[in-house]
């Protein structure tokens, strides 16, 4: 069984970042913009796990259960904020954030 190449590992890294970053810039809805958060941060790990093997060293995998306790961290207080957003507005639209003065 082959390695995958580095170069290929790494391409395959930023096209899941572009499309994470489309989703956080087009979409409307929190979840998605949550989730298109959840895929760039899978994008980085990803990066920091080929750059591992190519080095032949442990710091990639150290590097990306950061980014999973981040991820979940991030999945924990995001899904707090959109049940208050929710409760509060009877939406989960990007928009009516702007009501929220005070």
């Amino acid at each position: 069984m082959s390695p995958i190449p580095f170069e290929h590992g790494l391409i395959v890294a930023g096209i899941l970042f572009c499309l994470g970053i489309v989703g956080v810039l087009t979409r409307r809805n929190i979840v998605f913009v949550l989730m298109s958060l959840e895929v760039m941060l899978n994008a980085c790990g990803l990066a920091f796990i080929v750059g591992a093997a190519r080095w032949g060293n442990a710091d990639g995998q150290v590097m990306f259960l950061m980014i999973l306790t981040l991820a979940a961290a991030e999945v924990a207080v995001g899904l707090g904020l959109i049940i208050q957003i929710y409760r509060r507005f009877h939406t989960v639209d990007i928009n009516v954030l702007s009501q929220m003065k005070g």
